[in-house]
C-alpha cells in the first residue's frame, strides 16, 4: 500500500478535525507511522501537565451535570453512541487498519466488542447500581440498605493495540455509572480513538465529561493518574506496577490489565486437525500483539506429530497482506520497535538449539514491520521467548505425557491472564480449568469467548494484574458504596448496664433462632 492511499485515508481536514478535540497549549507534536508503509501517517499534537489539569478541573465540574442526568438519560446517549459506532464502522476499520496494522477481520472485533459492551453497560447500570436492602444485624429492629455514589473522575490509560475495545471496555462503564473520565492516549491508536469518542459525543455525551490527552506517560500518564479517583491502565506489567504504586500513595484505586504468556492445552481427546485449526487464530490474530493471545501451547504425546503438522501447516498458509478489506489472515506488526523485539526473541531461540516449523523471519517484500507467523518447538528455559512475553507471533509448542503435566507446565509462570484447553470431552476440559492459574480460561476456543463475555469479569492473576472489567465488577471499580441502616422503633436497644443484663439473653436466643433458620 503506498503512503499516497494511506493518506487519502486519513485526509488532513480529516485528520485537523479529529485532532481538534484535543484542548492543548503546547506546541509540541510526535510523529505517528503507518505500519503498512513505515512512513510518517501525521504529527500528533501533545497535551501538556497543565492541559491534563484544566481537562480534569473542566471534567469534575461537568460531572455533576451528567450524575444528575440520571440513569434512564444515560442509557439513551449510551444506546445512540451504539448506533453511531457500527455506522461509522467503515472509517473506524480504516483508521484501525492505518495505525495498527492489523487485518480488517481483526479490526472489526474491536468495533464488536466496543458495541457489545456499550449495550451492556446501558441497560444493566442501574440494575448492579440500584439502592439494595441488606439483612441487618438485628432482623426487624434494624433495615439497611445499601447505595452506590460514583466516583467523580477516571483516569484511563489505554494501549496501541486494541484502543477502541480495551479504551471502551473501561470508559463506558464508568459514563454510564456516572463518572466523568479523562484519557491517556497511545499516539499509535490516536485517531481511531478520537473518531470512538466523536461518536459517543455525537450521541449526546458532553465533550466535558471524557477529554483525550496526550503525550508520554511519564509526563502526561503520571499528570493523569495525580488527577483522579480511580485509574484503569492497560500495559505492560513494569509500567503497570509503577501504576499501582503511584496510585497507591494517593490511596485511589486501581484496576491493571497486565501482561501474559498465555498457555493452550491439546488434550488426548482432541481432535489433532480441528484444534490446530482453532489454535493457529488463538496464537497470531493482531499477530500476537495481544494480552491475552496464545504463546505456548501444550499438547499431548498421543497426538502431538500429528497436531504439530497440521498447525505449521496452517500457519505457513496463512495470507499476510497489507490490504484494507476482509482478504488477509494476518498483517503487520506496529512498530519497528515490536519488530525488533519479535527478531530479537527468534533469533536468540534459533542460535540456542529451537527448531523452525514455520516462520522465523521478517518479510520486508510486504511491508516494513510484517514478520511472518513463526511456530517453534525444543523451547529450553534458557531462551528469551520461554517464559518472557514476546507480544508478537511467535508460538512455543510442547509435548507433555499426561494432563497433570500440562497443567503444571502451564501454571509454572509469573503470568496468569487467560488459558485455553482444547477437549473433546467439555466435561473433562473444565474439571482442569479449575487448575488453572488464569482470570480467563477458554475452551475450544483461544481467547474470543471469555473477551466478549461482556457480562463476566475478565483480569488476571499474580504478575498478569489487578482487579477486573467487564460484568458487574467493571462498573462496580468506579462507585463507592454507602451503607444506610436504621432502627424501626419496634424495640429500644441497650444503652445502660441495666438493660443489657435484661436484652443479653433474648439476643443470644435470636442468634441460636437464626442459626437454626440458616439465616445469613
Amino acid at each position: 500500500m503506498s503512503p499516497n492511499t494511506l493518506a487519502a485515508l486519513v485526509g488532513a481536514r480529516r485528520r485537523d478535525a479529529l485532532v481538534a478535540q484535543l484542548s492543548l497549549t503546547s506546541s509540541d507534536t510526535a510523529t505517528v507511522i503507518a505500519p503498512f508503509t513505515g512512513q510518517p501517517l501525521h504529527e500528533l499534537p501533545l497535551s501538556s501537565i497543565s492541559d491534563v489539569q484544566d481537562a480534569a478541573a473542566s471534567a469534575r465540574q461537568a460531572q455533576r451535570a451528567w450524575k444528575s442526568a440520571g440513569f434512564a438519560h444515560r442509557r439513551r446517549v449510551l444506546l445512540r453512541a451504539h448506533d453511531l459506532l457500527l455506522e461509522r464502522r467503515e472509517e473506524l476499520l480504516d483508521l484501525l487498519q492505518t495505525e495498527s496494522g492489523k487485518t480488517r477481520g481483526q479490526a472489526f472485533e474491536e468495533i464488536f466488542q466496543a458495541a457489545t459492551v456499550t449495550r451492556y453497560y446501558a441497560l444493566s447500570a442501574q440494575r448492579v447500581l440500584s439502592t439494595k436492602r441488606r439483612r441487618a444485624g438485628i432482623p426487624l429492629l434494624m433495615s439497611t440498605r445499601v447505595s452506590y455514589s460514583p466516583k467523580q473522575l477516571i483516569g484511563v490509560v489505554t494501549p496501541w493495540n486494541y484502543p477502541i475495545a480495551l479504551g471502551t471496555m473501561d470508559i463506558v462503564p464508568a459514563l454510564a455509572a456516572g463518572s466523568a473520565v479523562i484519557q491517556k492516549i497511545d499516539n499509535q491508536g490516536a485517531l481511531s480513538m478520537l473518531a470512538t469518542r466523536e461518536a459517543y459525543i455525537d450521541a449526546g455525551v458532553p465533550a466535558e465529561v471524557w477529554p483525550i490527552v496526550t503525550g508520554p506517560g511519564s509526563k502526561v500518564g503520571n499528570a493523569v493518574i495525580d488527577s483522579c479517583d480511580y485509574v484503569c491502565f492497560t500495559g505492560s506489567t513494569p509500567t503497570g506496577t509503577k501504576v499501582g504504586e503511584r496510585a497507591a500513595g494517593r490511596l485511589i484505586g486501581a484496576s491493571l490489565e497486565l501482561g501474559g504468556k498465555n498457555p493452550l492445552l491439546v488434550l488426548a481427546d482432541a481432535d489433532p486437525a480441528r484444534a490446530a485449526a482453532d489454535a493457529v487464530y488463538a496464537c497470531y490474530a493482531s499477530m500476537g500483539q495481544l494480552c491475552v493471545s496464545i504463546e505456548r501451547i501444550y499438547v499431548h504425546e498421543s497426538i502431538a506429530t500429528e497436531f504439530t503438522r497440521e498447525f505449521a501447516t496452517r500457519v505457513t498458509d496463512l495470507n499476510q497482506t497489507a490490504a484494507l478489506d476482509f482478504s488477509g489472515d494476518v498483517g503487520s506488526l506496529t512498530s519497528a520497535a515490536q519488530l525488533e523485539r519479535v527478531q530479537q526473541h527468534v533469533d536468540d531461540a534459533l542460535a540456542k538449539g529451537a527448531i523452525v516449523h514455520a516462520g522465523g523471519y521478517a518479510r520486508p517484500e510486504i511491508g516494513p514491520y510484517f514478520f511472518a507467523p513463526t511456530v517453534l518447538s525444543n523451547v529450553t528455559e534458557d531462551m528469551q521467548c520461554y517464559a518472557n512475553e514476546t507480544f508478537g507471533p511467535v508460538v512455543a509448542i510442547a509435548t507433555v505425557a499426561s494432563d497433570a503435566e500440562a497443567i503444571d507446565r502451564a501454571n509454572d509462570s509469573d503470568f496468569g491472564l487467560n488459558a485455553s484447553i482444547f477437549s473433546g470431552s467439555i466435561a473433562h476440559a473444565r474439571r482442569l480449568a479449575d487448575r488453572l492459574d488464569a482470570g480467563s480460561v477458554n475452551i475450544n476456543e483461544g481467547y474470543r469467548g471469555s473477551f466478549s463475555s461482556v457480562d463476566a469479569p475478565m483480569g488476571g492473576m499474580k504478575s498478569s494484574g489487578l482487579g477486573r472489567r467487564n460484568g458487574p465488577e467493571g462498573i462496580l471499580r468506579f462507585v463507592q458504596s454507602r451503607t444506610v441502616s436504621q432502627s424501626n422503633g419496634i424495640l429500644q436497644l441497650p444503652r445502660t448496664g441495666a438493660e443489657w443484663a435484661a436484652m443479653a439473653g433474648i439476643m443470644i436466643t435470636l442468634l441460636s433462632v437464626l442459626k437454626f433458620l440458616r439465616q445469613r
